[in-house]
């Protein structure tokens, strides 16, 4: 046996043998994979084998799409039969919501050359002649979609992988890690001890027992789903191509194909889920699988047979009722675990579709630094609940049920909220004055106020809804007088010791504050130059700095910096976000609300824009006063001990009588922040470089590390913000929602990042990468929203306060 490897790789599903294929390609060679039976004998052997271009964003539209280019080459390159079905597929649509997701999700695909288009009943009964359209609208027609062998697909990157130089060792079955000294891992086996420098977690089903080796306690739970296989259906035969897969989100929730003469029917029952193995998968378990439970799923299976009933009187010749990994947002867990060279390549709920393009950017991940993709969604560390048994089996199940309901953007989520939930000493307070919560990290921070007759809770709409007004009476309140808002989910990290300023010298983009009390913003860059996140920086000593951050960077930020520090390098981090809560008052009366409350002088000689101070606040002592908000207004952040809050809160509410105070969330911040051309975590992503994403006025000449590759002028992409037109009469108060294709002169030039409607100027903003020819202020380029084009033009500067004026007031 292998005793050496650069990676180890745990587990030979489809995740783990597309890793090891595309480390291959990208120059890693020197890769064992280790599977403690036979490969595919975990979930991916009795998967349905499935692949669509419908998803609901740009990353996953990414890896789709790589699946379906690359399944189809694979037996050529390797040898190993895939047996590619390119039947294409139908998405149906009922209802109006429905018709927005399909529009939505073709506005994306467009722009990355899929062919896609919706269909009305004529064409779809044209194309699959079985199929009842009765209530249905129309369909998303994907004609490139298609299904392969599972174990096939898997067997063949494999081979591929072997035959770049890549080690698959099966029936070896891996028993423990233990760390070394200087960051390897030493993996024993059955067969003996190997080192390896990073260890790869692609167990699948298997994969919580592997993390609990190293100390993570993975988000992710078994889920039991079926398929099942007719007998032969007679009118099959005469068929002369093969039907497009039905993906009925409404009437089966599931999915209807042939399976050569037969029809299979996979269904995601929409109660009753049911896990399995929850406190450890068998180690003996091999191409398992469990006795059927018609009661969960007959009333979908008869739905399918109305639908379908050209198979109703069939036999079932097989049911398939086997276990697939889901973690709490169905998103997988790709990338760095948090413990020193440690990868996550699991939690895959859908890997022949997925898995493809997993390995590949993952591989690039580890290869690069980066990948070509933003991989913010996959990162196995955007997880900040308070995770046991309770929480990681309830939240699998809930994103079991929702495998086939409409994918709403900002869809919430409840379960085990708020008991698994962070919440700050004002959740039920701000809750009695209509908070209504949203899940960043774990933490329950207001999204927005219920007002009059709005109900207390999530709308969900592909459209501007009855939250378009709400949002506006947040702003304007703000804007014309003060506004206050819970930030305590802000990530807060206390950085210290001798060589701390040389250190974040080295890693940060902008001049550090110089002296005790001052503030700037830096963002941190990787040797390849690309961004690696953003913060405020706060001097509070000689040797001390604190950093302020998007809450869901948490983890990911701190991991990073601690990476990067240098061997006997003096530094020291304090997580203190649980520690420390946030109240942002903001707005032109901010001062004077906040001057009833502190005896600290406000005044600009005294406190000036982009400096802090302590100081007592509605009798808390030691509060950290930051005058820096991301409203663009006047006005202040004040970090203080969890302890305080709620009194800081009463006081400085029972001074904002009379000044008309309101409470703002999370949505009106958006909107204020793009009128203020505020970039977001949704633009600051580790695939871009500083001057990709228009950042060089935070930027030194030089003197940390990846000046030069991240000061380079863009070539392949640059950001841009845009003034849309406001929307036809054709698609009615329909916004872009991210991700969504632009294009001009009949080319895609870019996609959408982020937006947000502008209330001070009446038109929608939004943040994109475009090619940097089309980035030029004064462009105009076409936004499609919800399949129709809307105009766009890029803009120069903020469209509110470009010279800054109001906070400085």
């Amino acid at each position: 046996m292998e005793t050496q490897a650069r990676v180890v790789i745990i587990g030979g599903g489809v995740m783990g043998c597309s890793l090891a294929y595309h480390l291959c390609k990208e120059g890693w060679t020197d890769v064992v994979l280790l599977e403690k039976g036979e490969l595919t004998s975990g979930s991916t052997w009795h998967a349905a084998g499935q692949i669509t271009h419908s998803v609901s964003h740009y990353g996953l539209a990414k890896m789709a799409a790589y699946g379906t280019e690359l399944y189809p080459q694979l037996e050529a390159e390797t040898g190993q039969a895939c047996s590619w079905h390119g039947c294409g597929s139908l998405r149906m649509a009922y209802e109006d919501a429905e018709m927005d997701w399909l529009r939505y999700t073709r506005s994306i695909g467009l722009g990355l050359g899929h062919e896609m288009d919706i269909v009305g009943p004529d064409r779809i009964r044209a194309l699959h002649p079985f199929y009842k359209t009765d209530g249905i609208k129309a369909a998303l027609h994907t004609p490139n979609d298609g299904h392969v062998d599972p174990a096939g697909v898997a067997f063949a990157m494999a081979a591929g992988a072997r035959q770049m130089g890549a080690r698959v060792v099966r029936q070896n079955r891996v028993t423990g890690l233990s760390a070394r000294a200087g960051g390897e891992w030493i993996v024993h086996t059955e067969q003996g001890d190997m080192n390896a420098e990073m260890v790869v977690n692609a167990a699948g089903t298997f994969a919580r027992q592997v993390g609990q080796w190293v100390g993570l306690d993975l988000p992710i739970a078994n889920l039991l789903h079926h398929y099942l296989i007719t007998e032969p259906v007679p009118e099959f035969r005469t068929l002369v191509q093969e039907l497009p897969v039905v993906r009925d989100d409404r009437m089966v929730s599931g999915y209807v194909r042939m399976e050569q003469q037969s029809v299979l029917v996979g269904i995601y029952e929409k109660a009753n889920a049911r896990t399995v193995w929850d406190q450890g998968t068998p180690w003996s378990s091999e191409n398992e699988l469990f006795e059927p439970d018609y009661d969960r799923i007959m009333p979908w299976l008869e739905n399918a047979m109305d639908r379908m009933p050209v198979f109703a009187e069939n036999g079932i010749r097989r049911v398939v009722h086997g276990a697939i990994t889901h973690p709490p947002d169905g998103n997988m867990l790709l990338g760095p675990s948090g413990v020193r060279n440690i990868w996550l390549c699991c939690g895959s709920q859908v890997g022949i579709a997925w898995g493809p393009g997993a390995g590949k950017y993952l591989a690039q991940w580890m290869v690069h630094g980066a990948a070509d993709i933003s991989m913010a969604s996959f990162d196995p560390r955007r997880f900040g609940a308070r995770i046991d048994d309770a929480y990681r089996i309830e939240k699998a199940k809930e994103d079991y049920l929702l495998r086939h309901e409409i994918p709403f953007p900002q869809l919430d989520r409840p379960g085990c909220r708020p008991s698994h939930s962070k919440t700050s000493p004002l959740y039920q307070r701000l809750k009695q004055r209509g908070a209504v919560y949203q899940d960043v990290y774990g933490w329950e921070r207001p999204y927005w106020y219920a007002r009059d007759d709005i109900p207390r809770a999530h709308i969900h709409a592909f459209r501007r809804s009855a939250l378009h007004d709400v949002i506006g009476h947040e702003v304007s309140g703000l804007r014309e007088g003060a506004g206050i808002a819970d930030l305590s989910a802000f990530s807060k990290l206390e950085v210290y010791g001798p060589d701390v300023e040389a250190f974040l010298e080295r890693v940060s983009s902008n001049r550090l504050p110089r002296s005790t009390g001052a503030i700037s913003l830096t963002y941190f860059v990787n040797p390849n130059g690309r961004l690696e996140g953003e913060a405020t920086c706060v001097r509070l000593s000689a040797e001390r700095f604190y950093l302020v951050y998007a809450a869901v960077k948490e983890a990911a930020l701190l991991d990073w910096l601690r990476s990067q520090c240098e061997p006997g390098e003096r530094v020291e981090f304090d997580n203190v976000s649980e520690i420390y809560g946030v109240l942002m008052l903001a707005g032109p009366d901010s001062r004077k609300i906040l001057a009833r409350c502190t005896p600290v002088a406000l005044d600009n000689a005294n406190f000036r824009w982009l400096s802090a101070r302590h100081g007592e606040v509605g009798g808390v002592t030691r509060v950290r006063m930051m005058r820096v908000t991301y409203t663009g207004e006047l006005g202040w952040e004040l970090h203080l001990p969890m302890a305080g809050m709620l009194a800081v809160y009463q006081a400085l509410v029972a001074a904002g009588e009379g000044h008309g105070l309101v409470h703002v969330g999370a949505a009106a911040l958006n909107a204020m922040r793009m009128e203020k051309a505020y970039k977001s975590g949704h633009e600051l992503t580790n695939e871009v470089t500083l001057a990709e994403a228009d950042l060089l006025r935070f930027a030194r000449p030089d003197g940390f590390q990846g000046a030069e590759l991240s000061r380079a002028a863009p070539e392949k992409w640059a950001l841009a913000c845009l003034r849309l037109e406001e929307p036809s009469t054709d698609m009615p108060n329909a916004d872009p929602l991210g991700s969504e294709s632009i294009w001009q002169g009949g080319c895609c030039v870019g996609s959408v990042c982020s937006g947000g409607y502008g209330y001070g100027i009446g038109a929608y903003l939004i943040w994109a990468y475009v090619r940097p020819a089309c980035a030029e202020p004064g462009t105009v380029l076409q936004v499609t929203t919800l399949g129709h084009p809307r105009l766009g033009t890029v803009l120069g500067d903020a469209v509110w306060d470009p010279e800054n004026r109001r906070p400085r007031a």
